[in-house]
């Protein structure tokens, strides 16, 4: 089992302990249009984060989406280019993934709504859905080299807006489609959904565990939504899955209030966590439970991309204490079955 991360690189010198405020590494080029960004810089920085991931023995990496600068936008044609002009320098950093043994993906922005009833965005979306696959395509990766995407928005009308989903993505190019799978969200569509999108289509799907427990209307337990999702990837491609815990800290917040002497002040609060939203870290014990109850029992093996806010730090961590789980604990029958990562 592979554990991987998204997009961010926190740590730099491979520190669980402490982060040092500037010793990340950069995951794409980040300058506006006016200073002339490129594919190219971008590949400099991602092969530095390859080298890192190869130290500290990471072997699952999300890209940035916007690894290649500007590549669709509608206004800036001299930036559509770039995967033509830095196919060379895109296939040595794809063969360094391949050295590596790094597992790659791509998750474009909640922007992208293929389902969109506005058909201007529908074909914005298209594109960068398209684009997205052909930057996995430049770098040569395998099957397992997927685009993530979420099925979109209601727009007042479930069913409608499932099928409309449905129907373009039919329309996809074959390279697109090959490349593209589905993951059930924590506010619209459920795994079930996600499901159903996967019957018609033959698309993937990627669980999210935190997703599955905002948004389950339908009560399907989690092993079952997990199994059944490992289920729709294609025999010889190794599924994946997203995991996070859900935010426990309260946020501070300020808001003005009239004093007694009728002048403004400002009143410090905090507001309650919310568990939608993603966590520093992973909760060891959280996961641990998650494997011995969901995860164990699996038909076939999985890799997980953890979504913690700590990035590779939160992913060290967790490996270190599951390393401990391993050595030190056994459950009260004593039959827990090794939770094996990568390295």
């Amino acid at each position: 089992m592979r554990l991987g991360f998204a997009v961010k690189v926190l740590g730099a010198g491979g520190n669980i302990a402490t982060i040092t405020e500037g010793e990340g590494l950069p995951s794409n080029d980040a300058r506006r249009w006016q200073s002339g960004p490129h594919v190219r810089q971008s590949i400099e920085y991602v092969r530095a984060i390859f080298h890192y991931l190869h130290k500290v023995d990471i072997h699952m990496y999300r890209m940035s989406s916007d690894f290649v600068p500007y590549l669709t936008h509608p206004d800036l044609p001299q930036f559509h280019n770039q995967l033509d002009e830095a196919a060379d320098e895109l296939a040595d950093l794809g063969a360094l993934a391949r050295d590596y043994d790094i597992r790659l993906s791509l998750h474009p922005s909640q922007y992208i709504l293929l389902n969109a009833q506005d058909d201007e965005v529908a074909r914005k979306s298209i594109a960068d859905l398209n684009a997205q696959a052909q930057i996995l395509d430049a770098l040569g990766c395998g099957p397992e080299g997927v685009v993530v995407t979420h099925i979109g928005g209601v727009y007042d009308d479930r069913e409608e807006s499932l099928a409309r989903f449905i129907r373009r993505y039919q329309e996809l190019p074959e390279g697109t489609r090959h490349r593209l799978v589905v993951e059930n969200d924590d506010v619209s569509y459920s795994i079930t959904n996600a499901l159903r999108v996967h019957g018609e289509t033959g698309c993937p799907v990627v669980f999210d565990n935190l997703h599955h427990f905002c948004l389950n209307p339908e009560g399907m337990p989690m092993r079952e939504a997990l199994h059944a999702a490992l289920a729709t990837w294609p025999e010889g491609v190794t599924p994946k899955i997203h995991y996070s815990s859900p935010s426990t800290a309260f946020e501070p917040l300020t808001e003005k209030q009239k004093g007694n002497s009728g002048r403004d002040k400002t009143v410090s609060k905090l507001r309650a966590p919310r568990t939608k939203a993603h966590a520093d870290f992973i909760n060891p014990l959280e996961f641990v439970l998650f494997w011995d109850a969901v995860g164990a029992q699996a038909a076939r093996p999985f890799d997980i991309m953890l979504e913690a806010k700590a990035k590779d730090v939160a992913l060290l961590r967790l490996r270190r204490e599951l390393q401990k789980q391993n050595e030190r604990c056994l459950p009260m029958d004593g039959k827990r079955t090794n939770i094996v990562t990568e390295n």
